[in-house]
């Protein structure tokens, strides 16, 4: 059992740090710079990667917006319009973050004539150290509570209920997705294959976890985002036979 620490503003002199936004931007640095050099070692144009990144951000912000407003709480949204605009309340979906962000990357690279599976490839290299500092953010200010456990990582909370929080168990898989990369990476891999095995643990992981949410909203027992990792882990596991179809070909 892990004590509980909440953490939401840091008071640096006469300025208020929000935490949870403290770490997203960390994250993205971190993760930004991490596929900037990834972009290098394999030849490619680190300016492209830090370019199509402006762009990933801005949509991912708002298809993350748009996500939870039409998904999540639709009803609140429609009784006060203006609500959509005051971001600060939150109110983000990660699953319509990466929609927004794949949407933008590849029609930045298509526009810019890219090879689109090995810019894809280099630039989702960082994505996964990028979650897990992130959702650091999350686990700190505690905005995904789960269900009660006694789960060894479970949280005691003020109510004194043991419960799973989504924000350590997501900074975990991000490190570990991480490590899995870093290991793959000591080797040459197909174009593509990163890109896919995101795809695939990410989805996997999601659609599991998504179960032990206290609080969210479902569609015939299933949260959006189960939707979304079901569709990912498809379309991932479509990558990886793909990839091994064609090496097959080629050994034969």
């Amino acid at each position: 059992m892990i004590p509980y620490i909440e953490q939401t503003i840091w008071q640096l002199g006469p300025i208020p740090i929000q935490v949870w936004g403290f770490f997203v931007a960390l994250g993205i640095l971190v993760g930004l710079l991490v596929s900037a050099r990834r972009a290098e070692k394999l030849g490619l144009e680190k300016k492209h990667v830090y370019d199509v990144a402006t762009w990933i951000i801005v949509a991912a912000f708002v298809g993350a917006r748009f996500t939870h407003v039409v998904f999540y709480e639709l009803a609140t949204y429609v009784q006060d319009p203006l609500e959509i605009l005051r971001v600060w309340n939150g109110g983000l979906s990660i699953t319509g973050g990466f929609i927004g962000a794949v949407i933008a990357a590849l029609w930045y690279f298509r526009k810019h004539e890219l090879d689109v599976y090995k810019y894809s490839d280099a630039t989702i290299f960082g994505l996964p150290i990028g979650l897990a500092i992130g959702r650091i953010g999350c686990f700190l200010i505690h905005d995904h509570p789960g269900t009660a456990t006694d789960f060894a990582l479970g949280i005691q909370y003020p109510d004194g209920i043991v419960r799973h929080d989504h924000g350590l168990y997501l900074a975990l898989n991000g490190l570990a997705l991480a490590i899995v990369f870093a290991i793959l990476s000591r080797k040459k891999q197909p174009v593509g294959m990163f890109l896919a095995v995101f795809a695939v643990w990410y989805g996997a992981v999601r659609f599991g976890l998504d179960f032990y949410r206290a609080i969210d909203t479902t569609y015939l027992g299933l949260t959006p985002a189960q939707y979304f990792s079901m569709a990912l882990f498809i379309g991932g596991a479509w990558g990886i036979w793909r990839i091994w179809k064609t090496r097959a070909k080629m050994h034969q």
